[in-house]
């Protein structure tokens, strides 16, 4: 049962990215800054064969600053028609490999580009939206969430279930008190 638990919530993950519509697409990204938890919404990107998970930045970004002084990090996932959430824990590096960033950069196309464009760094203040200034500079960058531990909870009567998978125990599971 563990083990189907676990590929199904790799799955779940996968249509993150795979499937345009699909709920984990968006998570919640947490770093830590001056040892106080900093929280966003980021999209998935992509899930490597490794579990790693891809998420694409400005290079100026606050959270790229955060995540050098401390890489630890966690994602979190929530679907609300199927109740499942997912957390991902592990480090986040902050990808140098210029092959890798040229693969995936590309994929940024069309208006998806203005967002890696601003003048100003993100959560620069403005008078108002129409104040953003841009500039030809993409300023893109890759986030690699290195997956240490998975944990899933699924949400069902008359039992939930929750479990963890640890990558330093091969991802064998166990189950956890919901």
């Amino acid at each position: 049962m563990l083990n189907q638990i676990f590929k199904d919530t790799i799955n779940e993950l996968k249509f993150g990215y795979l499937k345009r519509k699909h709920p984990n697409k968006y998570c919640y990204l947490a770093s830590i800054s001056n040892n106080k938890p900093i929280t966003r919404t980021v999209v998935l990107r992509d899930v490597t064969e490794e579990h790693h998970l891809i998420f694409f930045t400005d290079t100026r970004s606050g959270k790229v600053e955060q995540f050098k002084a401390n890489p630890n990090a966690e994602a979190v996932f929530y679907n609300p028609k199927k109740l499942t959430q997912i957390k991902v824990s592990g480090k986040m590096n902050i990808v140098k490999d210029e092959e890798k960033i040229k693969y995936y950069k590309q994929k940024v196309q069309g208006k998806s580009q203005k967002d890696y464009t601003t003048q100003h760094p993100p959560g620069t203040p403005v008078k108002s939206p129409d104040a953003v200034e841009y500039q030809d500079e993409l300023n893109f960058t890759l986030l690699e969430l290195e997956t240490e531990v998975i944990e899933s909870l699924q949400l069902k009567r008359p039992n939930h279930i929750r479990c963890k998978f640890e990558k330093q125990n091969n991802w064998s599971g166990k189950f956890l008190v919901p």
